[in-house]
């Protein structure tokens, strides 16, 4: 491992976005917008924040009172698109899911 990592093309871009229901691309990111509620998602962030930590790969993260949106890109590759952007999205998919079903109350 090691070294900048591969932008992706447009197909490629295009294919990985198929697997991925919800989000978009929005020029040389991915974003998503959850709708969920203020106190989970706020749940949803710090797992978050520890998967990246993790992976050495960060999201910018924009939470407001009813939703979560998310927004990907690698800036190690000059703010392109990386296939560690689609894994990365696929991680928060699967968190923010995981705390949409907790009970809030």
């Amino acid at each position: 491992m090691g070294g900048v990592p591969r932008p992706l093309t447009q197909e490629e871009i295009a294919e990985g976005l198929g697997k991925l229901p919800g989000w978009e691309q929005d020029g040389d990111s991915i974003t998503r917008t959850y709708p969920i509620r203020y106190h989970a998602a706020v749940a949803a962030i710090v797992t978050i924040a520890d998967r990246s930590r993790r992976v050495q790969h960060h999201a910018d993260l924009d939470l407001r009172i009813d939703h979560l949106r998310a927004s990907i890109t690698t800036h190690d590759a000059g703010n392109r698109l990386t296939g560690a952007d689609f894994d990365l999205a696929h991680r928060i998919d699967a968190i923010v899911a995981a705390h949409q079903a907790l009970p809030l109350d």
